[in-house]
C-alpha cells in the first residue's frame, strides 16, 4: 500500500474518511481505502491511517487480557492460602490493594468462582472452582507426571531411574528409563522392592503411616541377615530410619538392597499432600555419589517435587504466612 497526499481544503486536520474500493461490495473494513489528514495537514492513504483507528480496539483487547491475568491472581491467592480467607489478608499476599482485589472478587463471585460467607465475610473457592479441581484430579495420574522427571534425570546424569507406587505387596515399579550403557540390574517394571533394603521402599516406610508397610518393615526385619541389621539402629532400627527419611525427605542405600548399586529416592505427593509415588536413580556404587546433598541426589529431590506440583501439590505455607 502506498502513501500519497493531496491537498486537504475545507477538511479537519484530524479527520479519517473511509471511501469503500470500487469493485468491492461487501469488503470489511480492512478492505477500505483509508484516508486520513496527518500533522501537515496531508492526506494519508493506507497502513498508518489503518493502525490510527484499531489502537484502541487492540488497547481494549490488551485491557481484557491484563484484567483476566489479575483476576486469576485473585483466584490463585485465594486457593494458595487455603481456599478461604479474608480480603484484607488475600489483598496482601497477592500484593494489591484491598479496593482492587474486591472488585475482582465481585466478578468471581458473579461466574461463581469464589462465594462468600455471610458471617464471618471472609471469600472462599465456590462451586465452579471445585468442578473445575474435581476435573483436574480426575485427569492426576502420578506416573504420567513423573515421565518428563525421569527423562531428565536420565539424560543429564546418565543414570538408570524409576517411579514405584505402593502395591498390595510392596513397592511396585510402574515406569523405567535406562541410559545408552545401563547397569545390568535385575528389576524391571513390575518388580517389587524391599520396604527395608531399597531407597524406594525407605520413602514409604518414612512417609506414609500405613499398618500394613509397617508390617512388611516388620517381617523383613525378622528375616534380615546380620550384615543388614548392622546397617540400622539397633535399639529401634524401624523407628529410626522412619525419622531419617522425614527428616531428610528422601532416602539413599549402598549396597543394600543389589550389591554393586546404590540408589537416592525421593518422594511424590499428590494435591492433598499424600505420598502416591518415589521417584528413584541409581547406579553402580563405583561411580554413584548416593548422598542426598549431591549433585544428583538434590535433582532427584527438585524433579520428584516438580513431579509433585504437577499433581497440585503446594507445599504447606509457614505459620506466620
Amino acid at each position: 500500500m502506498t502513501t500519497s497526499k493531496r491537498p486537504t481544503a475545507g477538511r479537519p486536520r484530524s479527520a479519517a474518511t473511509l471511501s469503500r474500493t470500487p469493485g468491492a461490495p461487501g469488503a470489511a473494513a480492512h478492505e477500505y481505502a483509508i484516508e486520513a489528514a496527518d500533522a501537515t495537514g496531508a492526506v494519508v492513504d493506507g497502513t498508518d491511517a489503518l493502525e490510527t483507528i484499531d489502537a484502541p480496539r487492540e488497547r481494549g483487547r490488551r485491557q481484557r487480557v491484563q484484567s483476566a491475568e489479575t483476576g486469576m491472581v485473585v483466584l490463585k491467592g485465594l486457593a494458595r492460602l487455603g481456599g478461604r480467607a479474608s480480603l484484607t489478608a488475600l489483598a496482601l499476599h497477592v500484593q494489591q490493594s484491598p479496593a482492587k482485589v474486591h472488585r475482582y472478587l465481585m466478578s468471581l463471585v458473579e461466574e461463581g468462582l469464589v462465594a462468600q460467607d455471610a458471617d464471618s465475610q471472609h471469600y472462599y473457592l465456590g462451586l465452579e472452582a471445585m468442578l473445575i479441581g474435581v476435573a483436574a484430579m480426575r485427569q492426576a495420574d502420578p506416573v504420567r507426571a513423573a515421565e518428563p522427571a525421569l527423562v531428565r534425570l536420565r539424560e543429564a546424569f546418565d543414570v538408570t531411574c524409576f517411579i514405584a507406587v505402593m502395591g498390595n505387596k510392596g513397592p511396585t515399579i510402574v515406569r523405567f528409563e535406562e541410559p545408552g550403557l545401563p547397569v545390568t540390574i535385575n528389576v524391571r517394571i513390575g518388580s517389587v522392592m524391599s520396604v527395608l533394603w531399597s531407597a524406594a521402599g525407605r520413602v514409604f516406610l518414612g512417609l506414609l503411616d500405613d499398618p500394613q508397610v509397617l508390617a512388611m518393615a516388620e517381617s523383613e526385619w525378622t528375616q534380615a541377615s546380620p550384615e543388614h541389621r548392622a546397617q540400622l539402629d539397633a535399639a529401634d532400627p524401624i523407628g529410626a530410619l522412619r525419622a531419617s527419611v522425614r527428616t531428610a525427605q528422601g532416602a539413599c542405600v549402598r549396597d543394600t538392597n543389589l550389591t554393586g548399586i546404590s540408589a537416592i529416592a525421593a518422594p511424590v505427593f499428590n494435591y492433598d499432600g499424600r505420598l502416591v509415588g518415589v521417584i528413584t536413580a541409581l547406579g553402580a556404587t563405583g561411580g554413584f555419589d548416593a548422598r542426598m546433598d549431591s549433585p544428583i541426589g538434590e535433582a532427584v529431590r527438585r524433579e520428584a517435587m516438580a513431579a509433585s506440583y504437577a499433581l497440585g501439590y503446594r507445599a504447606p505455607l509457614p505459620a506466620d504466612a
